[in-house]
């Protein structure tokens, strides 16, 4: 496993945020931060994204900062330049995987089928992001792709919360969860950095309980 994904697992959760406006990006790292979980993926669905990762990156150096909603082979080129460590995409695109792969930064192309998987697979991939979890059949499904694909290890994202990540980090074959419940879209925008803190440190209390050697 890449390094990078050794420290994403060690974490347990991966902030999944959308930035409309760079100039929350500094006091969200900051929330994050001071909240205990020095991380963030910075989706590529605003033009924001990736002037807020150059700044998250200037500012907070030791935060695990990449890219997410990366679609096309020019933003993973725009990440890597803004100074992104990851990239995250919510189908396998063979394009983006081919561009990260050339460029040496980990991909976590988004799956839910095992023709996905083995498409990945045909890659060297075997992280694979869950997408979207509950809609696809959450935990259950990781653990019926799980037998074919033992190889395979999974970060599901969407519809996951503090109140059902538990149940899918207690799964050995899921090395961490997505999601954007901590900081949400409405609460950067209403500039609420002191509820994301909050919610942050919640969200480590409860992975301490998960996984008792969270950091």
């Amino acid at each position: 496993m890449h390094e990078i994904l050794k420290k994403i697992q060690q974490l347990g959760v991966v902030p999944v945020v959308v930035l409309h406006d760079a100039k929350d990006a500094c006091p969200l790292a900051q929330a994050l931060c001071d909240g205990g979980l020095p991380c963030a993926e910075v989706t590529f669905r605003t033009d924001a994204a990736a002037d807020s990762i150059r700044l998250i990156k200037q500012h907070f150096p030791d935060m695990l900062v990449g890219a997410g909603t990366v679609l096309i082979p020019e933003q993973v080129d725009q990440a890597i330049e803004a100074g992104a460590e990851f990239i995250v995409s919510p189908g396998l695109s063979p394009a983006v995987v081919t561009r990260c792969i050339d460029k040496n930064i980990p991909i976590t192309p988004g799956i839910n089928n095992p023709t996905d998987i083995e498409t990945a697979l045909s890659f060297g991939l075997e992280v694979l992001k869950f997408f979207p979890a509950e809609p696809s059949g959450g935990l259950a499904m990781i653990k019926a792709l799980s037998a074919p694909y033992p190889q395979i290890t999974f970060m599901p994202t969407g519809g996951i919360h503090l109140e059902n990540m538990g149940r899918y980090l207690s799964y050995p074959k899921v090395i961490a969860c997505g999601g954007s419940w901590m900081a949400s879209s409405e609460l950067i925008q209403s500039g609420k950095f002191d509820t994301i803190k909050e919610l942050t440190k919640e969200t480590v209390q409860a992975l301490r309980q998960i996984r008792p050697a969270t950091p």
